[in-house]
């Protein structure tokens, strides 16, 4: 299942969305028709869609 949040720049993360940001990383990648895994060729032609626009990083969680 999918979940989505959409929060301000700098609110910082709850315990329980920590909490569940913890609890997906114990599960894996599961690649799919919709979306295969990709070559070491196709991931050195990607490329981003927004440019950086010198914005702060995002924070990250503990654990990365």
């Amino acid at each position: 299942m999918l979940v989505s949040y959409k929060r301000k720049r700098g609110t910082p993360l709850t315990p329980e969305q920590i909490a569940e940001i913890e609890e997906a990383r114990k599960y894996p990648i599961t690649f799919d028709e919709d979306c295969p895994e990709m070559t070491e060729e196709q991931l050195k032609q990607f490329r981003r869609v927004n440019p950086r626009t010198g914005h702060a990083p995002r924070e990250k969680v503990s654990g990365d």
